[in-house]
């Protein structure tokens, strides 16, 4: 799979994750510092929202668009954005933007997110763009990795590919 990131073609770290996959459990930092852990998940519909850095446009309408996306789905449907920002940046973004209905995690510390679904830019350790959605299962029910970084995911598709899993 090719990735660029302002056009330059980039290495991507781990396995690419693909539909069907058993979602790999991974370990990340809340905004409180504390551990997230994706095994508390189970049994929800998880949308994986990855993204560089919040602290851009694109990656900041990322995770704005799915906290209000989050507001219209049902409550077995959990948004999580996830960034190697640190917790501290993430707090004051989500203070700032309102976000309440998604989490947004780190992969600062343990870098496990990156790594086991194959979204770890080698060459900057940021997270590539994507999404991943896990259904109830665990299993991977749709991802995208989108080819250029500074480019947006696909809302729509994503939107529709969790309102089939409900």
């Amino acid at each position: 799979m090719d990735i660029t990131f302002g056009g330059n073609k980039v290495n991507l770290e781990g396995k690419e994750i693909k539909v069907g996959d058993v979602a790999p459990s991974f370990k990340a930092i809340k905004r409180d510092l504390s551990d997230f852990n994706s095994d508390d998940l189970k049994g929800k519909i998880v949308v994986y929202s990855v993204a560089p850095s919040i602290d851009t446009p694109v990656c900041a309408l990322q995770a704005t668009t799915f906290n209000e996306e989050a507001t219209k789905l049902s409550d077995d449907v959990k948004i999580v954005t996830v960034t190697v920002d640190l917790p501290f940046a993430q707090e004051r973004f989500c203070s700032v933007k309102g976000i309440e209905n998604a989490d947004i995690v780190s992969d600062y510390k343990y870098k496990e997110f990156g790594k086991k679904f194959g979204f770890m830019i080698e060459e900057l350790q940021l997270l590539a763009r994507g999404v991943v959605i896990v259904d109830r299962d665990g299993k991977v029910a749709y991802v995208e990795y989108v080819p250029e970084v500074t480019h947006d995911v696909n809302f729509d598709k994503a939107l529709e590919e969790v309102k089939k899993l409900k």
